[in-house]
């Protein structure tokens, strides 16, 4: 007998389940045909993913309010891009950076812009390119890009809460208590960005417009400053301009370099992919409906344009500063201005007070920077992995994926002891793959739409990130390697996810034609009888035959009505889809039911169930054997959805349907 504290322990955990599961309905139940588990919504209690479909294009935020989310990302990497440029170019690093804006401008914002119009419930590229590839090698080219994807958003929390950490112990006031903690510091920013998740944050945004607000007027404050004392110490500008053209001769020299160097400054293209992920915030026109969103599209637009035109602002000018007033040895690894180049002329020309209060802007920025990126992952993985039955049923859900994502932030925290500089090629890495994919995306998309202008212009754009890309893995191949990683953690974990849900209940609905329902509540007798047939000539001795062969096998009457019933399968990588049933009658007397599924036994199963709950009788189905090797046929129902129909039809409906009295019968013969 249960003692209190069993029931209320009892309590207590279904309570905790609740909450973790909030916004989360059972796909499938006893008796019941499967239904599809709403999106993730941003409530009050939810992270930004994506809005249900049956929500209304017009609710979400003004575009500039949704800029400050993706920008805490975005923005944020003025951090640490100024130092890397210096590093990466030296001298050059002005005009690597101007390169860098070019390409933003001319390249990444009308690629992005595009992506916008093709997906603007914030899929991104990876729907597009979803779309051009079916069957198997789809659903691996899909995994491959989240792969990169979760490299992209992943690094993006890790590196930046470990820049915030670096801004943090390296200020002047706290050096000394907080050396050698950088590990700790930044494990407990991931594990605080993880906590606003749990808790709810689409508030939050409210936070992002004053946490950017904030920071950029700060930047402004030394931007102006560090002009202003190049301008005014002339003999800055004079040395900067001498040294760099005796170390690289002349104007075509220096734009070759640059263009050598540009894959190491891909950082400052991060903000991209976030600013699609989170569109679905956007607020669009009074007129706009899911289905076409043309005021968040124009939205979104307004978005990437302003944080493509500001962030290239702050490139180029804090760029120039940094490298014309900073000693080249403070970038060094161990210098002062390694990693907080801006943090360092702020100390240094505005004094310790300002400089602080620098340092906390940053900090605060940087670890919010991993918001967006959170977002981005809760947005992306539910859309995909559980539809492609490669991730539990509980990856629909916020708050299980949040502390997924929280835990492998701490191991790659770990993995990297919390350094900023080895997590840059990943970084990078998974940023210029996601970018050159949404290129190609674009591009595939222009020239189906017949507009050849647009084809040759991204075609262009796709092989200027192409060629990046391919410098920058050759450069730096531990981003590639590490993004391998990510890559064959998500096929292994998918892969191993389906084979768990492979006797799952996956259809989500079940819809009869006017045929197909008559034939069903026309039926005389009270048991309710289907024959499955693999349809082959379908002409009359094909039906005589296999109708003589089930009545002879389990001495069925002659009295009694059948049906066939005939699936052909469609993509069988589909995990997930609704069953459309129809009703013909062939060759004037034999009534047949024909079903098109990714699976043939969950085709049945869930027609089975469909008929018991709609009639209130008990189905039963009759089989043949199929020949061949089990082990053989359950991998061809693995990846093909045939093999051994009967025995998986039946174990489909086990699990589904609980209580034997009320499971449809299945017999083979």
């Amino acid at each position: 007998m249960a003692t209190t504290e069993d029931i209320r322990t009892a309590r207590a955990a279904g309570r905790l389940r609740a909450w973790m599961l909030e916004g989360l309905s059972d796909m499938s139940g006893p008796g019941r045909t499967a239904q599809r588990p709403p999106e993730p919504a941003p409530t009050s209690a939810a992270a930004p993913t994506a809005a249900p479909a049956a929500a209304s294009a017009q609710q979400g935020r003004p575009w500039w309010r949704v800029m400050c989310l993706t920008g805490v990302d975005y923005f944020s990497t003025l951090g640490y891009q100024p130092g890397i440029a210096a590093l990466a170019a030296g001298l050059l690093s002005p005009v690597a950076t101007i390169v860098l804006v070019i390409v933003t401008l001319a390249g990444a914002l009308p690629v992005y812009r595009r992506v916008a119009e093709e997906s603007p419930h914030g899929q991104g590229s990876i729907s597009m390119l979803e779309r051009l590839l079916t069957f198997w090698k789809g659903k691996l080219f899909v995994l491959t890009l989240l792969g990169f994807a979760a490299t992209d958003f992943l690094i993006t929390i890790t590196l930046s809460a470990a820049d915030a950490s670096t801004h943090l112990v390296e200020n002047p006031h706290l050096t000394g208590a907080l050396h050698g903690k950088q590990l700790l510091i930044t494990l407990i920013l991931i594990a605080l960005l993880g906590a606003v998740f749990l808790k709810g944050f689409l508030e939050a945004i409210g936070v992002a417009v004053v946490l950017v607000g904030a920071y950029l007027s700060l930047n402004v404050v030394v931007v102006a400053v560090g002009l202003w004392h190049v301008i005014t110490e002339g003999h800055v500008v004079t040395d900067w301009s001498t040294a760099l053209t005796a170390e690289h001769g002349n104007v075509l020299a220096m734009i070759g370099v640059a263009l050598i160097v540009f894959p190491k400054l891909a950082l400052g293209l991060s903000g991209f992919e976030t600013g699609v992920a989170v569109m679905s915030h956007v607020k669009g026109d009074p007129g706009d409906t899911e289905q076409d969103p043309q005021g968040r599209i124009r939205g979104t637009k307004k978005l990437l344009t302003a944080a493509a035109v500001i962030m290239s602002v702050f490139l180029i000018s804090t760029s120039f500063i940094t490298t014309l007033l900073i000693p080249e040895k403070e970038f060094q690894p161990g210098g002062d201005a390694n990693g907080r180049a801006l943090a360092y002329l702020a100390h240094d020309y505005l004094g310790s007070a300002f400089g602080t209060v620098y340092d906390a802007s940053t900090i605060a920025i940087l670890w919010f920077a991993g918001a967006s990126a959170m977002a981005g992952l809760l947005n992306l993985m539910p859309r995909y992995l559980p539809r492609y039955g490669m991730a539990p049923h509980w990856a629909r859900a916020v708050r299980p994926m949040v502390i997924v994502f929280t835990l492998v932030g701490f191991l790659v925290t770990w993995l990297f002891d919390a350094d900023v500089d080895a997590q840059g090629g990943a970084y990078a890495t998974g940023v210029l793959v996601l970018i050159s994919s949404a290129a190609i995306a674009v591009t595939t998309a222009a020239r189906k739409a017949g507009q050849r202008g647009w084809t040759v212009a991204f075609a262009v754009i796709s092989a200027v990130f192409l060629y990046t890309t391919v410098l920058n893995v050759v450069e730096r191949p531990d981003g590639v390697q590490i993004g391998a990683c990510f890559i064959a953690a998500i096929i292994l974990v998918s892969l191993l996810s389906r084979l768990a849900r492979a006797f799952e209940l996956r259809v989500t609905s079940v819809d009869l034609d006017p045929m197909a329902d008559r034939f069903v509540r026309d039926t005389k007798s009270r048991r309710i009888r289907f024959v499955a047939n693999e349809p082959d000539r379908r002409d009359v001795t094909e039906y005589r035959e296999k109708l003589e062969q089930i009545r002879h096998d389990n001495d069925v009457p002659a009295a009694e009505d059948i049906v066939f019933v005939e699936v052909t399968v469609t993509d069988p990588s589909e995990f997930e889809a609704g069953l459309t049933v129809r009703g013909e009658v062939m060759h004037d007397r034999y009534r047949v039911l024909t079903l098109e599924s990714s699976s043939v036994p969950n085709a049945l199963a869930a027609l089975l169930l469909h008929v018991r709950d709609t009639t209130h009788h008990t189905p039963h189905i009759y089989f043949e054997w199929t020949e061949g090797n089990p082990f053989t046929n359950f991998l061809r129902f693995l990846l093909f959805g045939q093999g051994e129909v009967a025995p998986v039809t039946r174990e489909v409906l086990r699990e589904a349907e609980p209580d034997r009295e009320r499971r449809p019968r299945v017999h083979v013969g």
